[in-house]
């Protein structure tokens, strides 16, 4: 579940504004993944929940701001990016910005639960969280994106 990448100057042409690489959402989800395991691990502790108040912050630039604006986004561009050849595709920056609303969802309710004394809570959300990244990070399956697109095709009016 995490974020990533503006468009290079090399875009396509016709290339919208609001499209990104897909590497740099799986990129995100790689570093997601780490911290979010580095909190399962360290749970319970002062640790943990500040480490995971910043994921929620990077989630929360993510969903609030678009996947290209986060630290994230960044570290891709900057030391990643430059050693890649150009994408074979570009994604619409909608599906990856939910996915980081629910990424952002689920952080909180980590935090709620650690800070409320609710163990499970927190460590249930965290993992939560924690499998959805893992599946993009090891096998660029976006979950977050998934419910994006599903949630699309339920909501949209019918055509005959």
């Amino acid at each position: 579940m995490s974020t990533l990448d503006t468009p290079a100057p090399q875009a396509p042409t016709g290339h919208a504004a609001d499209q990104v690489d897909p590497r740099g959402p799986q990129f995100g989800a790689v570093l997601t993944t780490v911290v979010l395991a580095v909190v399962l691990a360290t749970a319970p502790s002062a640790f943990a929940v500040v480490l995971l108040a910043v994921q929620a912050v990077l989630f929360a630039a993510g969903a609030l701001l678009g996947v290209s604006r986060t630290p994230y986004a960044w570290l891709f561009r900057t030391l990643v990016r430059p050693r890649l050849g150009p994408p074979a595709e570009w994604e619409d920056s909608a599906p990856p910005r939910f996915a980081q609303a629910v990424g952002l969802a689920f952080a909180v309710v980590g935090l709620v639960g650690f800070l409320a004394g609710l163990q499970i809570v927190g460590l249930v959300a965290v993992g939560f969280a924690l499998a959805a990244a893992l599946l993009n990070a090891a096998f660029g399956f976006c979950l977050g994106c998934e419910m994006y697109l599903l949630l699309r095709r339920a909501t949209s009016p019918r055509t005959a």
